[in-house]
């Protein structure tokens, strides 16, 4: 076990699948620091490795909606409040990095696609500790959030794949609305 652990993602609703994934690099460490990627705007860069993650539809909640949703989550599933933070990451910009997370720490990764294989590599690049913790075809990653905004939207059962802190949150803060409005725009 590590000390400290930095884990990233959009959490663009957070859902079990995301569960699994924050809880096995918690399990990988004393303290994890979450990433929170495409935090605004300035901070949300394109990438030819995966073009639809940049696009507004792909980014219907902000920085602050996602810090809550998975502070909420992860306090929820019996993990201690002083063993993880969330944080900010600018995941397309390396060279700002060192102003969100310790780079000493070990940048624990999945893999699923070219996206992944290009993160590994900038992390390797710029002498990050790595560790995967698992990599699988794009055929078997599981529950993603393009996935769960799209049941949403389609009327088609949802609730049942997000921890029920995050479902309890899209409804206090009229998600589900939010979601509708921007597929018809």
């Amino acid at each position: 076990m590590v000390k400290t652990g930095v884990i990233h993602g959009r959490f663009q609703i957070v859902h079990n699948d995301h569960m699994k994934y924050l809880l096995a690099g918690k399990a990988r460490c004393e303290h994890l620091i979450i990433g929170i990627t495409n935090p605004d705007p300035t901070l949300t860069g394109e990438d030819t490795a995966d073009f639809l993650r940049s696009q507004l539809i792909s980014n219907p909640l902000s920085y602050y909606e996602r810090y809550i949703m998975v502070k909420n989550a992860l306090l929820e599933a019996g993990v201690n409040s002083r063993e993880f933070s969330i944080v900010p990451f600018p995941v397309n910009f390396p060279e700002l990095y060192r102003y969100y997370v310790p780079l000493d720490a070990t940048f624990f990764l999945t893999i699923y696609d070219e996206w992944g294989k290009k993160k590994l590599d900038v992390f390797q690049s710029l002498g990050l500790k790595t560790e995967i913790m698992w990599e699988r075809s794009i055929e078997n990653k599981g529950l993603t959030g393009t996935e769960i905004r799209r049941r949403i939207v389609s009327g088609v059962a949802w609730k049942h794949l997000i921890p029920p802190s995050t479902h309890m949150l899209l409804r206090k803060w009229g998600v589900l609305k939010r979601l509708r409005d921007l597929k018809t725009s």
